[in-house]
């Protein structure tokens, strides 16, 4: 029997509440979208793999896309704070099998791909 998304982020939040339900939810969005940017919705399903470092530019410019000068506020208020957060993210929906990884695939993938602060209000600021 298969769980829906809420049974899921019950679970995840009885034992790690470090991130918002929002946050799962726009990671796992995030990452349809950054699929379908990369142009690999039409793959097989095992081919369809995104980076950890693809994701996190992907859920950048999707995040921007999304809520522009607001961008940081937002991911900050679901504890979103540095790209490992979201592989952080990934990593427990992974554990749940939401989400499926390769063989090389790691954890270490989201370390440092960007500073928030310089991605999220830096572009803000020069207008």
């Amino acid at each position: 029997m298969s769980q829906t998304i809420e049974e899921v982020l019950e679970k995840i939040q009885g034992r790690d509440s470090r991130f918002a339900n929002e946050a799962y939810l726009f990671v796992s969005e995030a990452l349809g979208e950054t699929v379908r940017r990369l142009g690999r919705q039409k793959a097989p399903v095992g081919k369809r793999h995104v980076s950890g470092q693809e994701l996190a530019e992907g859920m950048a410019d999707f995040a921007l896309d999304r809520f522009g000068p607001m961008t940081f506020q937002v991911l900050k208020t679901w504890g979103l704070g540095k790209t490992r957060d979201i592989g952080d993210i990934v990593y427990t929906l992974i554990d749940e099998k939401v989400f499926s990884k390769s063989e090389s695939d790691s954890i270490e993938d989201f370390d440092d791909v960007y500073d928030f602060r310089t991605r999220f209000l830096v572009p803000w600021e020069t207008r």
